[in-house]
């Protein structure tokens, strides 16, 4: 019986008095150099709407009442000396964990860091720092229900592919495709035993849905935001700030 279904079957979920029940980890993956960035400053660390990237997602997290722990991770140069501002949060929920060569070895490295209590856990990008509540609660509902789930949004543009010399071969069908976001989540113990595996098989994969989609395992899309956009090129920080005065 998990912990949450002990909890259930004592009653004491009527009791308003109950602390709530933190069975969600959290990895936010800043183990990244920001190299299409560019500058000495990493990507994660520069400030964007009034605070640096990465607290915002921490911060977004931990407002959750059902997040037990966080765990941020980060180059390797960094973990050992986390910048101070990191510390503004709440550190009993927080953890340091050391990125690895790729986003799978930090992924790895976090879960391994997420304390036992954690039964679900949510993977999500530090470079994108306005990912809004009704989202994560979509992901986390997913996550609940067995399945992995991933935030996304359906492709709207037309696709065209295009070959090495500028020109287009074909239009591509959207119908059917979405755009990956983070978070994603996943009952534990189903991603724990999908980065296992995929260790064991040396499968690579650029991100945690795609992992689980090359072991067999299902994954579901749930609505994403277009607020929640991956901050990857220096323009990126402007309209990040866009959407940020907008929602205000």
């Amino acid at each position: 019986m998990s912990a949450r279904e002990s909890r259930d079957a004592a009653g004491e979920g009527a009791d308003p008095f109950t602390p709530p029940l933190r069975d969600v980890g959290v990895v936010i993956v800043a183990g990244g150099s920001g190299s299409r960035v560019g500058g000495d400053e990493l990507k994660q660390f520069r400030w964007i709407a009034g605070k640096p990237m990465l607290l915002h997602s921490v911060q977004t997290f931990m407002a959750r009442p059902d997040v037990g722990m966080v765990v941020c991770v980060l180059p390797q140069r960094y973990a050992g000396d986390p910048p101070p501002w990191l510390f503004q949060c709440d550190v009993d929920r927080l953890l340091v964990s050391i990125g690895g060569r790729t986003r799978s070895e930090s992924v790895a490295n976090g879960l391994d860091d997420l304390p036992d209590e954690a039964e679900f856990v949510l993977v999500h990008d530090a470079a994108r720092p306005l990912v809004d509540a009704a989202t994560i609660d979509r992901v986390v509902e997913g996550a609940r229900s067995g399945i992995g789930t991933v935030a996304a949004l359906p492709v709207v543009d037309t696709l065209k592919q295009v070959g090495a010399d500028g020109r287009i071969v074909r239009t591509v069908s959207r119908d059917g495709l979405w755009r990956a976001q983070t978070p994603q989540g996943f009952p534990r113990r189903m991603l724990v035993d999908a980065y296992r595996r995929a260790k064991h098989e040396r499968i690579v994969a650029t991100d945690d849905a795609a992992l689980c989609e090359q072991l067999g395992v299902p994954v579901q899309v749930v609505r994403g935001a277009e607020r929640a956009l991956k901050v990857t090129e220096e323009g990126d920080f402007a309209r990040a700030e866009a959407l940020f005065a907008m929602a205000e």
